[in-house]
């Protein structure tokens, strides 16, 4: 690292960290705060949080309300958020995570978003290992027998995808499964955070997908990835979904999401 590089990393304002810790606390606050409540969570004395506050409502990114005396984001920072999200290319910014944990279990990996007919797989990268069968970006994959299909099945609203389960259902696309063993499906990929399926789609493939949580809004991506179900050992699967479910955490971090659910220890494949 060169030595003005250095010195750039070591440089900064630290008005501005502690200004951003302001916002930080109103953020994490989950809505309209007291000055008490602010500084404490700055760890900051309440003289010195309202200076900062102060500062901060003539930019107009915090507000202040006339009647109830809460501070809250301002209009600065709502137009710098709404600006922040047009801005943002979530699969460009989900495919730059896809070449490492590819790397890194050497299995292949792919991205998939949602189409009209269901989950389209929109980035594919095959991995050391050979996979029975090809699979071509662009391809609609099945909500109930595949691993990303159940991820979006499970974290979409029913008027969604209850549309794409019949249209699938009457191609003989899905396997016949009574309402309350979907309804259990649903149930169990929410509290897992994750699927794991075998054969479901792709004969002698094992697949495990997670989601992609946004900042607001719909699910927006899955990841997932495919391996030869002779490498899908208990051990193998438990490892493997760790690292998935660890890149679709910090994905989503990306994104802007809060809240996202741990990643698991153990696996139960779904056949």
């Amino acid at each position: 690292m060169a030595a003005e590089d250095v010195d750039d990393a070591r440089q900064g304002i630290q008005s501005v960290e502690n200004a951003m810790t302001v916002l930080l606390a109103l953020e994490e606050g989950l809505g309209p705060m007291t000055l008490t409540q602010i500084s404490a969570a700055c760890a900051m004395a309440p003289s010195k949080a309202h200076r900062y506050l102060v500062s901060l409502a003539r930019v107009g990114l915090v507000s202040k309300s006339r009647s109830s005396g809460l501070y809250d984001m301002g209009p600065s920072m709502r137009r710098l958020g709404a600006e922040s999200l047009r801005r943002m290319d979530e699969v460009g910014l989900a495919s730059e995570y896809l070449p490492e944990l590819r790397d890194r279990t050497g299995h292949a990996v792919n991205l998939a978003v949602w189409g009209d007919h269901g989950p389209v797989i929109v980035r594919w990268d095959y991995g050391s290992y050979a996979l029975p069968i090809t699979v071509r970006v662009g391809a609609t994959m099945p909500l109930l027998s595949s691993s990303v299909g159940r991820v979006y099945l499970a974290h979409l609203p029913a008027a969604i995808t209850d549309p794409v389960l019949a249209s699938q259902a009457e191609t003989g696309e899905q396997p016949g499964l009574t309402g309350v063993e979907i309804e259990t499906i649903k149930s169990e990929v929410r509290r897992d955070g994750y699927v794991v399926t075998s054969g479901g789609v792709l004969p002698g493939v094992s697949s495990v997908a997670a989601p992609v949580f946004p900042a607001v809004g719909a699910l927006p991506l899955v990841i997932a990835l495919a391996l030869p179900t002779r490498h899908a050992t208990e051990e193998a699967l438990a490892r493997l979904t760790e690292q998935v479910c660890a890149t679709a955490a910090a994905i989503s971090s990306e994104t802007g999401h809060r809240n996202l659910p741990s990643a698991p220890v153990t696996t139960r494949p779904q056949k």
